[in-house]
């Protein structure tokens, strides 16, 4: 037995939401792979023939493709921040709002695979929006200016 498993690592909201965040990645990511390879096995698409936009495969494919690829785009802020947090021991600065601002991440990826309209659009941006807010308040907060 390791030292590792001898020892109970307590997760934090910050743990979580960050494992969570990680989570929901390679969810997308099945889910994409899951379908570009369906679509070649019953003979639709070659499997060097997918466009990097998705919109080749259809409507869902392409808010599938801009869901996860705005995942990679944010991460340098949600992992920054939530990294810094665990790095430095400030976790008590982000667990009150960690789950808060992985739930609105959540949202809004299920919000953009289930539609583009115009409500769909606004629910999306309230949900980004929300997540820049607290970060921009983790990061006011890290930086002195807050608290």
């Amino acid at each position: 037995m390791n030292a590792l498993s001898q020892t109970q690592i307590a997760l934090s909201q910050t743990h979580m939401a960050l494992l969570g965040y990680i989570g929901l990645f390679l969810v997308l990511l099945l889910i994409l792979a899951g379908l570009r390879t369906l679509l070649t096995l019953n003979g639709t698409k070659k499997a060097n023939d997918f466009a990097p936009t998705g919109e080749d495969a259809g409507a869902f494919s392409r808010r599938l493709v801009r869901a996860h690829a705005n995942m990679y785009e944010f991460f340098p802020v949600f992992g920054g921040v939530l990294l810094y947090a665990l790095a430095t021991g400030q976790t008590e600065a982000t667990n009150g709002l960690a789950m808060i601002f992985l739930g609105a991440r959540v949202l809004q990826t299920l919000v953009h695979l289930l539609s583009t309209s115009i409500i769909a659009v606004q629910a999306r941006f309230f949900f980004f929006l929300v997540q820049f807010f607290i970060a921009a308040y983790w990061l006011l907060n890290f930086c002195g200016i807050l608290g």
